[in-house]
């Protein structure tokens, strides 16, 4: 019987690595799948190294971002894929609500299942100013003068997401942002309280929880909170008696279980040992010997000294570092020279020389497959992604995989939460 498809609507879509995660139908490590806890992932063997993960039940209907170079990668690389570009919005979510809500044209379709999004990040996360709702940036990204925060600025857009859900209705919602949310003030309880209030109480949102990525076979030690909200209408009586629980069953627990123990941890029984940084850059060439455009771009910023932020050199044996939206003078180093106090010294003994990590090391890191290219050239009427829009849009992004078990979490549990009839049957 062939599965039905469940309408996806992404928001803060950026270069779509949580999309991809809930399309499915991409390549990851072998490494990167615990076969025990995920038995039916793998659809394919590619080789010794790889395998293909099967494609979900989600469907992607519609995507928005502000960043030009975000949606020239996605529409690049989703096209391909059969998904109508035409469908990713090039513009601030408050002018597309604004616009749906004054009756001026329909932009948000109906019939949603499921709503995502990655709300921006930047107000909350222990990297920056760490403003959160008090932001100085606007909707659209540029400075504000006001004296006062407003309700478009950067820090407020999940509360427009908040909207778009009020207006589609999903029967799910996903939310995700940095870690450092739940640490600044009230913020985590603050939003959970907002999400709740959607069409008048009528959604149930789960305590947000922090995931490392770490832990679900992404080569990165990268945390972030995620939000989940159920229609209490399209519930089963069952799963809305369990979700409104402080502690669920495990069954109905909306989040993923692990599937690798990380560095710092006592092996655990039936999880995987953590996915390394040289197992992710398997089989890669150094970037004067290799055809893919992404891995032969990586940043010529000098070694500007430790104390500066991105002058690290990754770990090979380890996880590798939160990969994030920098300028390439901030992304760290492949190998630092002996001077610098390099440890890889056979590598510089061979002649290879000091770089910072190249992009395709960069989406490695991310779990995005080789098939993404995010070097492009200027097609479609889309701007050409250099090599410091790159490093931009791929630390944007939530890790694939992770995306994956979060979606295939939901899949499975689909019929649990939501039922027979009319509500999944389409």
């Amino acid at each position: 019987m062939q599965r039905q498809v469940l309408r996806l609507l992404s928001l803060f879509s950026g270069c779509g690595g949580i999309d991809l995660g809930f399309e499915g139908d991409f390549d990851a490590l072998e490494k990167s799948i615990n076969p025990e806890v995920c038995p039916t992932w793998k659809t394919d063997t590619v080789d010794d190294v790889w395998v293909h993960l099967g494609k979900t039940r989600f469907h992607t209907i519609f995507a928005n971002d502000i960043k030009p170079e975000a949606r020239a990668a996605w529409t690049n690389y989703f096209g391909r894929r059969g998904i109508n570009t035409n469908n990713y919005y090039l513009d601030s979510i408050v002018n597309l609500v604004k616009l749906q809500e004054q009756n001026t044209v329909r932009i948000f379709p109906a019939d949603i299942d499921i709503l995502i999004g990655g709300f921006p990040c930047q107000d909350f996360s222990i990297a920056g100013k760490r403003m959160g709702f008090e932001s100085d940036k606007g909707h659209n990204g540029e400075r504000i003068s006001a004296d006062e925060p407003t309700a478009e600025n950067r820090g407020q857009l999940y509360m427009w997401m908040r909207k778009v859900i009020g207006l589609t209705k999903p029967k799910v919602f996903v939310a995700e942002n940095v870690k450092g949310l739940t640490n600044l003030k009230d913020a985590k309880i603050v939003i959970e309280n907002d999400f709740s209030s959607i069409s008048d109480g009528g959604y149930l949102v789960v305590p947000a929880k922090v995931l490392n990525a770490a832990n679900y076979g992404v080569p990165q030690g990268r945390e972030r909170v995620i939000f989940f909200g159920f229609r209490k209408s399209a519930l089963t009586k069952k799963a809305l008696k369990e979700l409104s629980k402080d502690n669920p069953s495990p069954e109905y627990d909306p989040y993923p279980p692990k599937t690798h123990f990380l560095p710092n941890e006592t092996p655990i029984t039936g999880l995987r040992q953590y996915v390394t940084v040289k197992n992710a850059f398997v089989g890669l060439k150094e970037p004067e010997n290799s055809h893919d455009l992404s891995q032969q771009k990586y940043s010529k910023a000098k070694y500007m000294g430790r104390h500066c932020q991105g002058q690290q050199e990754v770990r090979l044996d380890g996880i590798g570092p939160t990969i994030r939206s920098e300028h390439h003078g901030n992304i760290e180093f492949r190998r630092l020279s002996k001077e610098h106090g390099g440890r890889y010294q056979d590598e510089l003994e061979g002649g290879l020389k000091e770089r910072r990590l190249s992009v395709r090391e960069c989406a490695r890191i991310q779990t995005f497959p080789d098939d993404y290219d995010f070097i492009i050239p200027a097609l479609n009427g889309n701007k050409p992604v250099s090599g410091s829009e790159a490093y931009k849009v791929i630390g944007n992004a939530v890790p694939p995989l992770l995306g994956y078990h979060i979606a295939k979490r939901l899949e499975d549990n689909w019929k649990l939460y939501f039922g027979e009839g009319e509500d999944t049957d389409k």
